[in-house]
């Protein structure tokens, strides 16, 4: 087991990282005092693998433990599902102490942050990642969020949860497509801050894939870190030192909006195509000349089974969506491009010439 804290004073927070911690759920919770009544929202999937597990856990430590549905997919960081999470919480919570555990993936992560950050201004919630990519990204740092119409996390909080329990037990029923979902924002911690990183994923992608306890215990802990020292800096996204984690996310998010969360791409098959597509940015501009680094992305990237283009989307709606991008200020926008592998700079004012030419690269002409 690693431990790994988070300090960010009396917000502080531990993330645990080992192998069969979600039987001890109920322990490592008790510790930190939060309340009685535990209310898990997950969804029936998860329900299914893990729920005996975890109402034992809480049960032994003497906590009451409630399960609330979300729908399993974006759908669910949504108005409609938020508010009614919030109507069911409200009317359960009589004569309790209640307290959020969010069991699931970067979706669930997201939701139930928010609703936790909203409810009575704020109660306790505990993330309980079951994915690769809320293991090494969404679970840490407290970005809340929920999705609107026309673009993905505008309305939310940053709301730091009380602990981040990564068991990688967990990541054994992932299906490939969520283990290369993840793999995206991994590759993504190797460019801007870690080429030994880089290399250990291009030098052990097989292993990865197969699971190997030490492989992916090393990744999950190494992104982890990475993140930590980020959002240690940066924890509100003030002083552009957080801003290096959307590397490959301005358009990766353009392109999930673009397709409507319609599930054609991950997370992670967005933010693949985003990275290549900040490169090609860079290169244009000429920011980056190390043209070997960039060919050595597009190698991993691919080799991982990732996407190099999109397809079956529009490059006026890919546009379009990233406009709306938070980072924008005004009709000032900001990119995170590579400058080397473990090095990524801030950008402004990209010029609308090159940055049109690259989202038309990013397309798949044959589509």
């Amino acid at each position: 087991m690693r431990k790994i804290r988070v300090r960010l004073k009396d917000r502080s927070y531990d993330i645990i990282i080992g192998r069969g911690l979600l039987k001890s759920l109920g322990l490592f919770v008790k510790k930190l005092e939060l309340g009685t009544d535990a209310i898990v929202v997950t969804n029936a999937r998860i329900l299914r693998l893990y729920g005996n597990d975890v109402k034992r856990s809480f049960r032994k430590s003497g906590i009451t433990v409630r399960f609330e549905m979300v729908p399993d997919s974006e759908k669910a960081k949504s108005v409609g599902v938020m508010a009614g999470l919030l109507n069911r919480i409200s009317r359960y919570d009589k004569n309790k102490k209640v307290f959020l555990i969010a069991l699931g993936g970067g979706v669930i992560g997201d939701l139930t942050g928010f609703v936790a950050s909203a409810y009575k201004r704020g109660i306790p919630y505990v993330q309980v990642p079951t994915t690769l990519l809320a293991q090494v990204d969404s679970a840490i740092g407290g970005k809340t969020a929920i999705d609107l119409s026309c673009a993905k996390n505008l309305a939310g909080a940053i709301y730091q949860p009380k602990l981040v329990l990564s068991d990688i037990t967990l990541l054994k029923s992932l299906p490939e497509r969520e283990l290369r979902n993840g793999l995206a924002e991994v590759i993504k911690y190797g460019m801007i801050r870690d080429g030994a990183l880089f290399s250990f994923i291009e030098k052990n992608k097989e292993k990865i894939f197969r699971q190997d306890p030490a492989a992916m215990e090393y990744i999950v802990f190494r992104s982890s870190t990475i993140k930590r020292s980020v959002v240690e800096k940066d924890e509100f996204d003030k002083e552009d030192v957080r801003a290096i984690l959307n590397y490959g996310h301005t358009l990766g998010h353009a392109i999930e909006a673009a397709s409507a969360y319609s599930g054609r791409y991950t997370h992670g098959d967005a933010v693949a195509i985003g990275m290549l597509a900040a490169a090609d940015i860079a290169l244009r501009s000429g920011i980056v000349r190390n043209i070997p680094d960039i060919i050595r992305l597009r190698r991993l990237v691919s080799s991982c089974g990732l996407p190099l283009k999109a397809s079956k989307v529009r490059a006026a709606a890919i546009w379009t969506a990233q406009l709306h991008d938070k980072k924008h200020t005004g009709r000032k926008n900001k990119f995170i491009l590579p400058m080397a592998i473990g090095k990524v700079g801030i950008f402004e004012c990209v010029p609308d010439k090159i940055l049109k030419l690259s989202i038309a690269e990013m397309i798949d002409k044959r589509s």
